[in-house]
């Protein structure tokens, strides 16, 4: 336990040394010269950190709206954002059922252990992912430990533990498999998958997205080139700012000067035009050192896992943060996203205090920005710019309406915060209304669902399944021999 907790905190949940010590892994499997794999490691660290920069800046940047909108308005409400979630399961979880959150870093060891011989054993499974992001995978396994906790309060310690283990094990392959053939088409063959909060919903969103291809008209965001004056929101950087002034501008307008100077957001003698500029203007950069981040990491890890999934994973890619794909596709993606899927949230907001819900929830930037930025690339991606502009904003609604409920009917909210990101707002109060009233028969279907999804999603390409995941080019020349023949 002392081994398994020293590699946890400092490795495992720490995502930036994981995809490091991956990338070293793998090179020295590949018996690259010593000097390649040190190279390699320190890349790939130093992307990911650039990475988590660019993240943290965004919620930074963010934090005076959020912080305002609760204050201004004095809204008691619960936060829909991964670490609320997990700070709301650390001081309920002994109060509420006599336990300790100490049993989640059990719970991600099976998980992760159960994670790896899925992919093993992948010809039986069909599973092609490992998931790699630890951080998410410590606020998952926070809440999910709540979840069965919830369904079943009176279960031992192992029992919960186990069971708890094979179910987001298999959820985390599962899910991150999923997202292995769009993430390869949007990619161009770049050998990851996503591995975080939303995994269902990108795949779903992207499927129901190929419905909006047309062949008249399936313009992408990227063929737009507007004329004129409008020419300038064709550079990404340009766009990002002057949307993201107009955005932040109207809210900061509304919390007033006074209240961010009282707040300590602004300092006293401030102007405070140039402070809506520049927080306006940092959001484009920090989504900028954000981009150059995966672009750093991205490139090292494809050729490393190479080696891991010849040696020993052999077909696997690595699950990984799911800001690796704003990188890809379209970059007014991200901001068209983003916006719309606030939009979405802030109305859904708007009409659970109009209802006088029992539960109001404040919307935290990761969800509102990670899953809905993402959704509007993978949309974009395979159905055009309808289809990035509405589902981004259905997902909003769908985000506060899933978690408002479920944090309530669980007992998180009273706690203040719940994950609230696509998959748990959606996905995860569906299997817990399946193991809370089907008891013991609802873990088992809870499982047979999960276990059925890669099989259906094998039988609908058996020749070209693996070959997609392993070797894009060779599945590329697949599809035209198959046109051809037709």
């Amino acid at each position: 336990m002392g081994i398994w907790d020293y590699f946890a905190q400092n490795i495992l949940t720490q995502p930036a040394f994981l995809i490091g010590f991956i990338v070293l892994i793998g090179y020295l499997l590949l018996k690259k010269p010593l000097y390649e794999c040190i190279s390699g490691f320190l890349k790939a660290t130093v992307g990911y950190l650039i990475l988590n920069v660019g993240s943290v800046g965004l919620v930074t940047s963010f934090r005076p709206i959020l912080v305002g909108l609760k204050e201004r308005f004095h809204l008691s409400a619960m936060v829909t954002d991964p670490y609320f979630g997990q700070n709301a399961v650390t001081a309920g979880i002994e109060k509420t059922f006599g336990r300790t959150f100490g049993d989640t870093m059990l719970l991600l060891l099976i998980a992760f252990i159960f994670n790896i011989l899925l992919v093993r054993f992948k010809k039986y499974t069909k599973l092609r992912a490992v998931f790699t992001t630890g951080n998410v995978q410590v606020q998952q396994a926070a809440t999910a430990f709540w979840l069965l906790l919830f369904c079943f309060p009176d279960m031992g310690r192992l029992p919960i533990l186990f069971i708890m283990g094979v179910i987001l094990g298999l959820y985390w392959a599962v899910g991150s498999n999923l997202t292995v053939g769009i993430t390869q088409d949007l990619t161009e063959g770049a050998s990851f998958a996503i591995a975080h909060q939303q995994m269902f919903g990108i795949y779903i969103f992207a499927r129901l997205a190929e419905r909006f291809k047309s062949k008249k008209s399936n313009k992408r965001l990227e063929d737009i080139e507007l004329p004129g004056f409008l020419s300038m929101f064709n550079d990404n950087m340009v766009a990002t700012s002057i949307l993201m002034l107009f955005f932040f501008g109207i809210i900061l307008v509304v919390l007033g000067p006074d209240y961010l100077i009282q707040a300590k957001f602004m300092e006293e003698g401030q102007s405070f035009v140039f402070y809506i500029l520049e927080t306006s203007l940092m959001f484009a950069v920090y989504l900028a050192i954000l981009q150059l981040g995966v672009r750093t990491f991205v490139a090292e890890l494809t050729e490393s896992f190479q080696g891991i999934s010849n040696t020993l994973l052999p077909g696997a890619v690595p699950g990984i943060d799911i800001a690796a794909t704003f990188a890809f596709g379209s970059p007014n993606a991200v901001t068209i996203g983003f916006l719309m899927g606030s939009l979405g949230q802030f109305l859904m907001i708007v009409l659970l205090i109009v209802l006088k819900s029992p539960t109001i929830v404040v919307a935290g930037f990761i969800p509102l920005f990670f899953d809905n930025a993402a959704i509007a690339v993978y949309a974009n991606n395979r159905g055009g710019i309808k289809a990035a502009v509405l589902f981004p904003f259905i997902s909003g609604i769908i985000q506060v309406l899933g978690s408002a409920l479920i944090a309530t009917w669980i007992g998180l909210a009273q706690y203040g915060g719940y994950i609230g990101m696509f998959d748990w707002a959606t996905v995860w109060p569906f299997f817990t209304v399946l193991m809370k009233y089907a008891g013991y028969v609802g873990i088992g279907l809870v499982v047979l669902i999960l276990v059925i999804i890669p099989q259906l999603q094998y039988r609908a390409d058996p020749e070209g399944y693996f070959l997609k995941a392993e070797d894009y080019d060779k599945w590329l020349e697949l599809q035209e021999q198959k046109a051809g023949q037709a």
